[in-house]
């Protein structure tokens, strides 16, 4: 079956600024890929993340080399020998998961076994900021089951106080995005307990997370950066209770299976993350958010407007893409 494979950047603007320790994002800057044979589209997105060296360009490069592979019927695991992890091959292994689908009829869930994809609640975050911004962001969330803040080291213990302050009840996650110290670790323990956060992400640089060997927190803590495929979680068992899953990162959905499953037989538990995104990235993650504890999928709610079609998010819960958007029929 001869395919031809089209990838493109795309920049979608942000309806407000998203702050994290790193820097301050203001557009999405995005990879679409749509593959075609036999009269059908598959579509897939990646973010290239320059956190982990990559660019829009060097993706885009990436897809090129790879393209005659595809172009000649490359399946979806033989695309994990042609291209490494990342957003790339996240592009192209989610299109041709959204091709197969056309092509047989069948949509991705019912393939895998699994029920259809229906209102899945996801973190609703609060960007780093002020503190009366904070709070002010938070207050809006208050009602809305899982919050995610994002933290620094400049006063997170505050951070996290002023948005607790004005949302008692919801789930949270605090993300200081690789900016603590293992002291600064220890020492927020009691603090983490007694706001009942429900989860820490992050907290240590990926290449310094050695002192989280052994350590037992009172708050389960997630590996994000540090936690890339399937391979990693050998290392990661002894650091971490939980896995931060990000097509992104594993390179589209045949990788965040392999790692979800990796993840479960370490016990591990899993959490679904994305990056700042279109609904085209979002709908494939909700895939793996049906096996999580934990869904981080909010950013395509960052956007001022979204690809059409695509999710939508009400008190945070998100419901599902139309019929036909991605990976259905």
């Amino acid at each position: 079956m001869l395919r031809t494979l089209v990838a493109r950047a795309d920049a979608f603007a942000l309806a407000r600024p998203f702050r994290i320790s790193r820097g301050v994002k203001t557009v999405a800057d995005v990879i679409t890929v749509e593959i075609a044979a036999d009269g059908a589209i598959g579509r897939g997105e990646g973010v290239p993340y320059p956190r982990y060296g990559e660019t829009i360009a060097g993706a885009l490069d990436q897809i090129a080399l790879a393209r005659d592979a595809v172009a000649a019927g490359a399946t979806r695991d033989e695309l994990l020998a042609v291209m490494p992890a990342g957003a790339a091959r996240n592009a192209v292994d989610c299109a041709l998961w959204d091709l197969e689908t056309k092509l047989s009829g069948h949509s991705v869930t019912d393939r895998l076994g699994m029920p259809a994809i229906g209102a899945t609640p996801t973190a609703m975050t609060v960007g780093l900021d002020t503190l009366p911004a904070m709070a002010a962001a938070a207050r809006a969330l208050a009602d809305v089951p899982l919050i995610k803040i994002k933290v620094d080291r400049t006063d997170p213990a505050q951070q996290i106080r002023v948005v607790r302050a004005v949302a008692p009840n919801p789930r949270i996650i605090v993300d200081p995005n690789e900016s603590w110290t293992m002291a600064e670790v220890e020492a927020l323990q009691p603090l983490l307990a007694e706001l009942r956060v429900d989860l820490l992400e992050q907290p240590l640089p990926a290449d310094a997370d050695d002192g989280l060997d052994g350590f037992r927190p009172l708050v389960p803590i997630a590996a994000d950066e540090s936690a890339h495929v399937a391979g990693d979680v050998g290392v990661l068992a002894g650091k971490y209770q939980v896995i931060n899953i990000k097509l992104d990162k594993t390179g589209g959905l045949t990788g965040a299976l392999a790692l979800a499953d990796a993840a479960a037989a370490a016990g591990l538990g899993v959490m679904t993350g994305s990056m700042i995104s279109t609904s085209l990235s979002i709908a494939p993650a909700l895939v793996i958010a049906a096996r999580s504890a934990f869904v981080d999928l909010d950013g395509p709610l960052w956007l001022a407007a979204d690809r059409d079609g695509g999710v939508r998010g009400t008190d945070g819960v998100l419901e599902p893409p139309s019929p036909g958007f991605w990976g259905t029929v």
